[in-house]
Formats: C-alpha cells, sequence, structure tokens
C-alpha cells in the first residue's frame, strides 16, 4: 500500500524492509482472512530517534463501522526513551481499550517475536513468550466478543506525530528519515477463509486446545510482572474517560 517505492524484499525475499519519510509511509497484508488462530511475526524497529513514528502488526476486519481489530502499534521515542508497545482491541466496531507498555529491551537492536493468539476463550498478545495483555471471552455476561467476522493481517509503518509519543509532545524529525523498520518469519495458523464453516469450532485446530484456553502458571508469572512492572497506561483505570470502569474491565479481562 501507498508508494511501492517503501517497500523491498530483502535477505533473498525472506524479510521485509519497510521504509517512511515525508512523501509516504507504507504496509503489506497477508492475502487472506482468517477466522482464529495464531499469527506471529518478528520485527525490528526504527532505531535512533524515531518520535511520531508508528510500526504496527495487526489484525482487521475491513468492515468500516462494524470493524473488529487487534492492533500492536509500536510509538516511537526520543533517543534513549524506552520504545512503547500499544494493544488495543475493536469488537464490533467499539474500540478505546488502549493499554501501552514500555519494552524492558532495546526493540530496535535485533528482532523480536510479537505473537497474537486469538481463540474461542480469549485473545492473548505476547512479546517474545511473555504475555502482555489478556482480553477474555465473557459472552456470558453479554460482553462483546469478536468471533463473527475474519480478518486479515497487516504491518504497517506511518506517520503519527499528531499522538505517538508523549501525547503528540514529541514531532518526527525528518532530518533523521528515511525511517526503517523490518519484518520477518511472518507465521500464520489459522482458519483461512472462505474455507470449512466448521473450521472455527473444530476442536482439533491445536490453538483452540486445552493447553490454550487460559494462561499456564509460567506465562501467568510473567504476565503479573509485566503489568507491575512495566505497564504505563490502561484504560480500565483512568477515571477520566471512564469514570465507571467499562464492564469487561470489571469482568476481569
Amino acid at each position: 500500500t501507498w508508494s511501492d517505492s517503501h517497500i523491498k524484499q530483502i535477505d533473498g525475499g525472506r524479510a521485509i524492509q519497510l521504509i517512511l519519510d515525508q512523501n509516504s509511509g507504507c504496509g503489506f497484508a497477508s492475502k487472506r482472512k482468517y477466522l482464529f488462530g495464531h499469527i506471529s511475526m518478528k520485527i525490528k524497529l526504527i532505531s535512533g530517534d524515531s518520535a511520531g513514528t508508528v510500526t504496527a502488526f495487526y489484525m482487521n476486519s475491513d468492515t468500516n463501522t462494524i470493524r473488529d481489530e487487534l492492533d500492536f502499534e509500536f510509538l516511537g521515542n526520543r533517543t534513549g526513551q524506552p520504545y512503547t508497545v500499544q494493544t488495543n482491541i475493536y469488537t464490533h466496531g467499539k474500540g478505546d481499550r488502549e493499554q501501552r507498555v514500555n519494552l524492558w529491551f532495546d526493540p530496535a537492536a535485533d528482532f523480536h517475536t510479537y505473537t497474537i493468539m486469538w481463540n474461542h476463550h480469549h485473545i492473548v498478545f505476547y512479546v517474545d513468550e511473555v504475555p502482555i495483555r489478556v482480553y477474555k471471552n465473557n459472552e456470558a455476561i453479554n460482553i462483546l466478543y469478536p468471533k463473527l467476522q475474519p480478518m486479515g493481517v497487516y504491518s504497517t509503518l506511518w506517520e503519527a506525530d499528531d499522538w505517538a509519543t508523549r501525547g503528540g509532545l514529541e514531532k518526527i524529525d525528518w532530518s533523521k528519515a528515511p525511517f526503517l523498520a523490518y519484518y520477518k518469519d511472518f507465521d500464520i495458523e489459522g482458519c483461512a477463509v472462505p474455507g470449512p464453516i466448521s473450521c472455527a469450532s473444530n476442536p482439533r485446530n491445536w490453538w483452540e486446545g486445552t493447553a490454550y484456553q487460559a494462561l499456564n502458571a509460567k506465562e501467568a508469572r510473567r504476565y503479573r510482572w509485566v503489568r507491575l512492572n512495566h505497564m504505563i497506561y490502561d484504560y480500565c483505570t483512568d477515571k477520566s474517560r471512564y469514570p465507571v470502569p467499562p464492564r469487561e474491565c470489571l469482568a476481569g479481562i
């Protein structure tokens, strides 16, 4: 998407370089949509001064007003500041469920693996196998959960200096352009659509198995560690936006 000259295949076609400059950002997408599954990507983020940029890896139903979407958005920084990853979940057109975590490593120094696990029980966002966010299926108490719309997988790099870094206070320094992000090991294991309609609920799909219906003990410990030490924003505790916490927050997300 956007400018063809801003996306390059490297390493013999095994990796992709995305380029952002004052002319254009860019992105790429899966050819098919998927209903439930496990998607992962190794990404190396923009090095140096990346303030005002957003590097993204996400799933999207591409259905406008009633879209479902599962987002990893990596918010650029001024040199020396930690990179922030923002996650968001849209279900049936309703988003505004942002959480932000400061990464505990330099994601521009090397590739790291970012994963979305989406099944009938929960959605889990992982960074190098460490869960940073869990959104449980609470349909039993009438809380919306994305399960009806297949989603494509997207990777994009764009300029968002009106909000991305310190709420828009830090602007892009175009003298540092071009900004480069790298993607490789694009892995999707899910139900491709069109496919058998029973596919999504088939218990033989490994991502629906017992081992993936809740965090195991090791994952739960890592999850608590992230929440206690690296989380910097949670919509559930933002009293200015939500004087009454959203219902899914009270139900245990």
